[in-house]
């Protein structure tokens, strides 16, 4: 057997010769995000109290439930922090890869902690449909104004991160719908000022709810997957499977898996087919380092064999059949 080939070790440098876990990550950088989730944690736990006590107060269902909504968006985005500080924990021998997967869960239960928040709004709205109560227009409209502003700035913190990290857009995704409620509340606040048509505030929750569905629909389905090792959605498996085929003197690929470590890392095994031998170090970091540029594939391990076995990757139905 050819000697194995773990790129782990040099993959983090543009210096191929460099060794260690260094400064090409794409982590979160807590000491830029810490502060925005200090500060978005702080504004959105205070309104949450004051939102609940006016809803109380002008008898508005949907200042209360977004109160209730606002409230599990504060766990949220203590989760969310939790999970950027603990992606940058070191591998341990218990933990290998560190703590970088605690990210993905993170985006998960927020996505998770979203629907089930909508839910509780909706159901709360469509009962009160039902028997309507007088609803203090000016109280929802002043309220829903401020959560406006608090929600769209701790929005705003998350903007550049929620690009590339499903952790951070998580926690962005929170804040915009927050926005979004806020503002929806406040506009039904006015037209119930002018009119005294009190069902709005019923109506503008269903809205707001169904708007805030379609919004975490994509980040549940991408942290489920991520969450089930699949490939990230930004890399194509076979375009992946295809330049390592077209690599000189490698004549098959097999047991090729990608699969997402973080929100923001992914991580590749391979084993290649070179009849002519181990083609050396700087043949292997050529391809890592393409991996890594084209691919967004940070941490690769490649095998190299020279085919005078059969080797087939276990996982496949067609290892089973002989």
């Amino acid at each position: 057997m050819v000697p194995t080939h773990d790129t782990h070790h040099a993959h983090d440098h543009h210096d191929l010769g460099a060794h260690g876990h260094g400064g090409a990550h794409h982590h979160v950088d807590p000491n830029n995000h810490g502060r925005a989730f200090a500060v978005a944690i702080a504004l959105n736990a205070g309104f949450v109290a004051i939102e609940f006590v006016y809803g109380f107060i002008a008898n508005s269902t949907a200042l209360m439930a977004d109160a209730g909504h606002n409230l599990s968006d504060v766990l949220g985005l203590l989760l969310a922090w939790g999970a950027a500080i603990l992606v940058r924990r070191a591998p341990s021998q218990r933990f290998t890869y560190g703590l970088r997967s605690s990210s993905i869960l993170a985006a998960l239960a927020n996505a998770m902690f979203l629907l089930v928040a909508s839910g509780a709004i909706a159901w709360e709205a469509i009962q009160r449909l039902a028997q309507t109560p007088e609803v203090a227009g000016l109280t929802v409209t002043v309220v829903a104004g401020i959560g406006v502003v608090i929600n769209g700035f701790s929005a705003w913190l998350f903007v550049k991160g929620s690009k590339k990290d499903l952790n951070i857009r998580g926690a962005y995704l929170h804040m915009a719908a927050d926005a979004a409620i806020s503002l929806g509340v406040a506009v039904a606040g006015i037209v119930m000022m002018f009119t005294g048509f009190d069902w709005l505030d019923s109506v503008v929750s269903l809205v707001v709810v169904a708007v805030i569905v379609v919004a975490t629909w994509g980040m549940l389905r991408d942290s489920v997957q991520l969450a089930l090792s699949a490939v990230p959605a930004h890399i194509d498996f076979a375009d992946v499977e295809a330049y390592l085929r077209q690599c000189p003197g490698v004549t098959d690929v097999h047991d090729l898996h990608i699969w997402g470590m973080s929100t923001t890392e992914s991580a590749m095994t391979v084993h290649l087919v070179m009849p002519d031998g181990y083609p050396g170090d700087t043949f292997l970091d050529t391809i890592m380092c393409t991996l890594k540029e084209r691919f967004s594939i940070g941490h690769s391990t490649l095998q190299v064999e020279q085919g005078t076995t059969r080797h087939a990757c276990a996982l496949h139905a067609e290892a089973f059949a002989e």
